[in-house]
C-alpha cells in the first residue's frame, strides 16, 4: 500500500520513516524542501506537491501544525481534487471544531477522514509506543487500525471526530500545566537554598510526582533546551487552543491562562524553538 506523509518535521520525518520500516511505499511532501532530504537519502520518494501526494496514496498522513496549514496543503484549489476517494488521517494537534470542519471539506470533496493525534515524541515513534487517540467512524477506524498500529500498540477509539482532538488538547494543558508548577516549586526551591534532590526525592515519594518532572529536571538546571521533542511555540499553541475551548464551555480558564502567559514570556525572551522545558525561564516576571 502507497501511504503520503504531509509535514515532516519533527514528528513527520521519523513518522516517515516507521512507515516505511513497516512495509508501506511512502512518499512524502513538505512546504520547506529541505526538510525532505533525509527522507529522500533513506529510499522514501519525495512529491513536488501536495496533489501529487494526495493522487498517488490510497491515504495520507498529516502531521501539520494547524488548520491554515492544512487548509494551504490538502484544501487548496491545486489539490482538493486529489482527496476524491482518497482517506486523510489527521495526526496532529487542532482544535475539535477545526477538525469537523476539515472533515467536512474532505468528505464534501470524496474522501474520507479521521483524526489520530498521537501523545509522545521522537523515541516513542522509533519504538511504535505512540499513544493514539482516534476520531472517526467505527468503520473507518477498523479499516485504518493496521497502519495506526504502526506507531502504537493500542489506538484508543473515542468517538466521532472531534473526539480525539479534544482529548489532544486536555492531554496537553496537563503537559503545560504539570511542567510550569513543577517549575514554580523548583525555583523556590533554588532560591530558598534548599538541596534539590532533597525536595526530589520527598517528591518521587508522594502522590504528587509525575515522570515528566525528572524528565525535564536537569534540562531546567542546566538550562539545557536544545534539540527539543516539543518546542515551546508547540505547547503554546497547543494551550492557547485549549484556552479558547474552556472559554467556549464557560470554564474558569484562569489557570490555563497563566500557563499560556509563562510559554509567552517564554517565546519572547528567545525561546520558542527550543524544548518546552524552557517554560523555566518564563516564570520570573523580569529578567535578571
Amino acid at each position: 500500500m502507497k501511504v503520503g506523509v504531509i509535514g515532516t518535521g519533527l514528528m513527520g520525518r521519523p513518522m516517515a520513516v516507521k512507515l516505511q520500516q513497516a512495509g508501506y511505499e511512502v512518499i512524502a511532501y513538505n512546504r520547506s524542501a529541505e526538510k525532505l532530504q533525509p527522507l529522500a537519502d533513506v529510499g522514501i520518494a519525495i512529491a513536488s506537491s501536495p496533489l501529487e501526494v494526495l493522487s498517488s496514496s490510497e491515504c495520507t498522513v498529516l502531521m501539520l501544525t494547524d488548520r491554515a496549514a492544512i487548509a494551504e496543503t490538502i484544501l487548496s484549489q491545486a489539490a482538493i481534487s486529489g482527496l476524491s476517494g482518497r482517506t486523510i488521517i489527521q495526526m496532529g494537534t487542532i482544535a475539535p471544531e477545526d477538525s469537523k470542519e476539515i472533515a467536512r471539506e474532505v468528505v464534501e470533496a470524496g474522501g474520507n477522514y479521521l483524526e489520530a493525534p498521537v501523545l509522545g515524541s521522537i523515541p516513542q515513534v522509533k519504538d511504535g509506543t505512540l499513544l493514539l487517540m482516534v476520531g472517526a467512524s467505527k468503520d473507518e477506524f477498523q479499516r485504518w487500525l493496521p497502519l495506526l498500529q504502526t506507531f502504537g500498540p493500542e489506538p484508543l477509539y473515542l468517538g466521532p471526530v472531534g473526539s480525539g482532538a479534544m482529548v489532544k488538547l486536555a492531554m496537553n494543558q496537563l503537559i503545560g500545566s504539570l511542567t510550569t508548577a513543577f517549575a514554580l516549586s523548583l525555583h523556590v526551591i533554588q532560591q530558598e537554598g534548599i538541596d534539590i534532590e532533597a525536595f526530589m526525592q520527598l517528591l518521587r515519594q508522594s502522590a504528587l510526582y509525575a515522570p515528566t518532572f525528572d524528565k525535564k529536571l536537569q534540562r531546567m538546571l542546566d538550562s539545557n533546551y536544545s534539540n527539543p521533542n516539543f518546542p515551546v511555540k508547540h505547547l503554546l499553541k497547543d494551550s492557547n487552543l485549549f484556552l479558547r475551548v474552556a472559554e467556549q464551555m464557560q470554564l474558569d480558564a484562569s489557570l490555563i491562562s497563566g500557563v499560556t502567559q509563562v510559554l509567552q514570556t517564554a517565546c519572547d525572551r528567545g525561546y520558542m524553538d527550543e524544548d518546552y522545558s524552557a517554560l523555566f525561564e518564563g516564570v520570573f516576571i523580569r529578567e535578571f
